[in-house]
């Protein structure tokens, strides 16, 4: 799947001001909000801690990949963001969070395209080299290419 389709730079918010994660979810809400991704933000967001209140959504390496499938979303699509300091987040490996993709899933998304995009997301945060560009990336146009080279090589 190319990425490109999925995800756009105006998604990719490396400067977050977030310290927990409600504010984390809401900033980076805003950014699909702001572009018309997300027709509804407190529809979405409710819909994120439905998903969270199921079993926490922290990976490992300081990577959080929440997600909601709501019907307040437009189309189906990722927001990349990644925090100043490490933010309190229930995780695989018990590490803090610097690093969050947000997956908004159109609700006649969420057993086809969102299955596909999930696969390559985790395939490539199986990799330890794309983890630790992603948490030092400071160009938004590299994360998107590092996402869609990884899934070139997995094809």
């Amino acid at each position: 799947m190319d990425i490109t389709k999925i995800l756009s730079v105006k998604h990719i918010k490396l400067n977050m001001t977030a310290k927990n994660k409600r504010e984390v979810i809401e900033e980076l809400t805003d950014l699909l909000v702001n572009d018309g991704s997300v027709s509804n933000k407190d529809e979405f967001i409710r819909d994120v801690w439905i998903r969270e209140d199921q079993g926490s959504t922290g990976f490992e390496n300081h990577i959080a990949i929440p997600h909601g499938k709501s019907a307040s979303v437009n189309h189906t699509t990722l927001a990349i963001g990644r925090t100043q300091q490490e933010v309190p987040w229930e995780s695989l490996d018990g590490s803090d969070i610097r690093c969050i993709i947000l997956f908004a899933v159109r609700l006649e998304d969420q057993n086809t395209t969102h299955i596909r995009l999930l696969t390559q997301i985790s395939s490539a945060l199986a990799d330890d080299e794309v983890i630790a560009k992603l948490l030092v990336e400071d160009d938004p146009e590299n994360i998107i290419q590092l996402f869609n080279t990884q899934a070139e090589v997995n094809i």
